[in-house]
């Protein structure tokens, strides 16, 4: 069969049931699978053989979710994380290591920006944040002989901002290292960033791909097309052998899948932070509809951002899909099809009559999350981001007035009536 668009495979990829198995992906709720020789369990051990021994490594729910994403992603191999937090931390930590550095986008989702900032730098691997609109020439400064990765978001959480996906792949292979972009609010429905020169994809599988708040989880995909042998001295983790693994060399025995075997086998093995079997499970019928919802969520906030932009009481609005928008450009490069369901505006008189307007919405709730069926909004300056400093506030994208709204799938009639009696009684 020839190679099934994103549509089918979000219904189909991954689980693919033999004569008489269930058609529904199964959940294989066990910590511990049976082997009959001890000879058997020992060739896992060694990875000479592929399976299964303990959930804290691998599962098999967890493993066809992982092959439907990789799939979407157009990826060779993909791992599951217990969050989109891990999934970024184990992206970076499977490559980098005490004395390394990172160049990273500044206009980052708080909490990827603080595991930059602060706790890997307690690791010994340090960080350049940039602006990501500075010219190649800008950027290329600030390039080290210990740069390891280059890391950004297709679309930044919460600012908005699009990456240039191109011109950071260009810079990031220029200096033998690879691109790693969280794809969590484009989702593959709308942009698939190896398509552009990206290497490695992360997401917060939380977000769209579950689409109703229930599970908690991360992925990060593989797109096979780095050649880590080819900068030996750089990456030692994959090219060298690996004393723990009986001097076994990722890139020499596993190829293009070296990346995400290492990081399961290794990282995965140390730090234990895998996605539920359940989680994945529910993981899994999110995705089923992902296609669906994703272009409800992107008509609904086209039409909520245009809604916005000319209200009196609203000061400004951020989002990709309107014509007057910073990053409308390199959306319709990247994003033809539609952005996300998220947007970012101001009230007119500032941060607290924002705080009042969002107190004021009763069918949109104030929570935590974001992209989900149900529309939310969050003021990242006293939540998410509250941790960040004035200055870092603004090098993230984020104004003291900022909302973040992300738009559900309910009818948008109704949505902006809640909004509007909110600006109302703000």
């Amino acid at each position: 069969m020839k190679q099934q668009k994103r549509n089918t495979i979000c219904v189909q990829g991954g689980w693919k049931p033999k004569s008489g198995e269930t058609r529904v992906l199964p959940v294989y709720q066990s910590t511990t699978f049976k082997y009959d020789s001890s000879d058997e369990m020992g060739m896992l051990f060694d990875l000479e053989k592929s399976g299964y021994f303990y959930t804290r490594l691998q599962n098999p729910t967890n493993d066809y979710v992982a092959a439907k994403i990789a799939e979407l992603e157009g990826g060779v191999a993909a791992m599951l994380t217990s969050s989109g937090q891990a999934a970024s931390f184990y992206s970076v930590f499977n490559i980098c290591e005490t004395g390394d550095h990172i160049v990273s986008a500044s206009e980052l989702y708080g909490g990827t920006f603080n595991l930059f900032a602060v706790t890997m730098k307690k690791m010994g691997v340090d960080v350049t944040f940039v602006n990501q609109n500075d010219p190649e020439e800008e950027l290329e400064k600030v390039f080290r002989p210990n740069t390891k990765v280059v890391f950004g978001e297709t679309i930044a959480n919460p600012a908005g901002a699009v990456l240039d996906i191109e011109k950071f792949a260009r810079l990031a292979h220029k200096h033998h290292v690879p691109l790693i972009v969280d794809n969590t609010f484009a989702t593959p429905i709308n942009c698939r960033p190896f398509e552009w020169g990206a290497d490695i994809i992360t997401h917060s599988t939380s977000k769209y791909m579950d689409g109703h708040a229930l599970a908690i989880g991360g992925a990060i995909v593989d797109s096979g097309n780095f050649d880590w042998d080819a900068y030996p001295d750089m990456f030692p983790g994959l090219t060298m052998p690996d004393e723990s693994y009986h001097g076994i060399t990722y890139a020499k025995k596993f190829g293009k899948l070296a990346y995400i075997q290492k990081a399961t086998a290794q990282i995965m093995r140390d730090l234990g932070s895998i996605q539920s079997p359940q989680n994945a499970f529910l993981t899994n019928i999110g995705l089923e509809t992902l296609h669906l919802r994703m272009k409800c969520h992107c008509e609904n906030a086209q039409k909520m951002a245009e809604y916005l932009r000319v209200h009196p009481k609203v000061a400004w609005v951020h989002y990709p899909g309107l014509p007057d928008d910073n990053y409308h450009t390199l959306a319709q490069k990247y994003l033809p099809d539609g952005s996300c369901g998220v947007l970012t505006f101001g009230i007119k008189g500032g941060r607290d009559n924002s705080i009042r307007f969002m107190d004021a919405l009763e069918l949109v709730a104030i929570v935590t999350h974001v992209c989900d069926a149900r529309s939310c909004v969050l003021h990242p300056a006293s939540h998410t981001h509250r941790q960040l400093s004035d200055e870092q506030l603004i090098a993230a994208g984020v104004q003291p007035d900022l909302i973040r709204f992300s738009v559900g799938i309910e009818d948008v009639d109704d949505l902006i009536a809640d909004v509007e009696q909110a600006l109302d009684k703000s």
